[in-house]
């Protein structure tokens, strides 16, 4: 009997599944990484955005405290005009909002919470106002993206 040599010797050709799926990792890898690259301007202006909504809902929260804790008044030097909101321990605030109430002995904030971008001595660049409503409105003027970071109760 005579053996044919040809398929014997017969190659084979392509690629193993675990080279496949080394490059599909690879490539994985690298678009994560240009994705990160490409715009991480955009990924920090989104946190500083996400820490100035944490911000506004925590000032809020600490007037609302306050107004429960002393039978439906609210700190007086809120006004009807939405103003800045100036910093824990400041030296003058002269045209801010003092809210020191809600800051005395950490009962209901420990310190006013300061926008990732201000630069405005003694303002924490808050704003906070009174509707005739009685309802209080906090914002963050300085959101990134043309985000609007606003909130009523």
């Amino acid at each position: 009997m005579i053996k044919n040599v040809s398929s014997a010797k017969r190659s084979q050709s392509g690629f193993t599944l675990i080279e496949i799926l080394i490059v599909i990792g690879i490539i994985a890898i690298l678009a994560a990484v240009v994705i990160v690259a490409v715009n991480p301007a955009r990924q920090f202006a989104k946190a500083r955005n996400s820490q100035r909504s944490s911000n506004v809902n925590a000032i809020l929260n600490a007037v609302h405290q306050y107004g429960v804790d002393n039978r439906g008044t609210l700190p007086a030097t809120i006004t009807s005009s939405s103003t800045p909101v100036c910093q824990t321990d400041a030296v003058d605030c002269t045209g801010l909002i003092d809210l020191s109430v809600l800051t005395a002995n950490g009962i209901y904030i420990v310190a006013m919470p300061i926008d990732p971008s201000c630069e405005v001595d003694n303002s924490t660049c808050y704003e906070i106002a009174q509707g005739t409503n009685g309802r209080i409105t906090v914002d963050a003027p300085l959101a990134d993206l043309e985000e609007v970071i606003t909130v009523t109760r």
